[in-house]
């Protein structure tokens, strides 16, 4: 089944108003009829709205609300991937799969030995797109909300934002013992705000890590390999949704 995304004022009592773009792709891509059924999300409430096609207009699409699914699929925790910025286009495919795995937000971070330097006007058009990707990310996986990709922020100012979260973990190449990470990792209640800090392909410098631990940022490996900066984000979020959806 097909899901969309709509804006809260949007869903009107029994009735479901699609507009923007995609009207065109539910009339002309996928040729939908009246009758057809879709599941519509507003992207807040974590609720799926299931409704039947009514009517087609130049601009817009007319639902009826047939019946609304509570149980939905977000993690019972909020999990915020905090993102070295990598090289080339991994940036891309990193976010696509946070958001599959359930990340609430992607926050990506400029640390110290980030080759990718973003000015400020590739900066908005970089944000711009890693945000129409999270977004078709979220349909594909039938995600109740679409999660937020921030402005690249400095370590300091990811650190900051991290001030506040009920658990925050960095893997780091030189931390030690598994069943710490382990701990951490099973400790983990639902309705927790977890941070998830993780470095770009030269990993932190020490001084990150150091600023990290004074925030209350808990270094942890990973294992005994050397994980590449998109398959570490990766292992962590997917640990999180084990524990969490158990």
């Amino acid at each position: 089944m097909y899901q969309f995304f709509v804006e809260p004022s949007q869903i009107q009592g029994n009735r479901i108003v699609i507009t923007g773009s995609d009207v065109n792709h539910i009339k002309n891509v996928l040729r939908m009829k009246a009758g057809d059924e879709i599941a519509v999300s507003n992207g807040m409430d974590g609720k799926e709205y299931r409704c039947g096609i009514e009517a087609f207009a130049e601009d817009e699409i007319v639902c009826g609300l047939r019946f609304i699914k509570e149980d939905g699929v977000e993690l019972p925790s909020k999990i915020y991937l905090f993102q070295g910025l990598p090289k080339a286009d991994k940036m891309e495919l990193i976010i696509q799969k946070a958001v599959e795995l359930g990340a609430f937000e992607v926050i990506p971070v400029a640390a110290k030995r980030c080759v990718v330097r973003l000015d400020e006007k590739k900066a908005a058009g970089k944000i711009s797109r890693w945000q129409g990707i999270a977004e078709a990310a979220a349909k594909q996986s039938k995600r109740a909300v679409i999660p937020k990709v921030h402005p690249v922020l400095s370590m300091k100012e990811a650190v900051a934002y991290a001030q506040n979260m009920d658990v925050k973990l960095i893997p780091y190449e030189l931390a030690e013992g598994m069943q710490h990470t382990k701990q951490m990792i099973e400790a983990v209640k639902p309705e927790q705000s977890i941070a998830v800090f993780i470095g770009p392909e030269g990993g932190f410098e020490e001084s990150e890590i150091q600023m990290a631990r004074e925030a209350g940022i808990e270094p942890v490996t990973l294992g005994r390999r050397i994980l590449r900066t998109e398959t570490a984000g990766f292992t962590v979020i997917s640990w999180l949704m084990y524990q969490l959806e158990q």
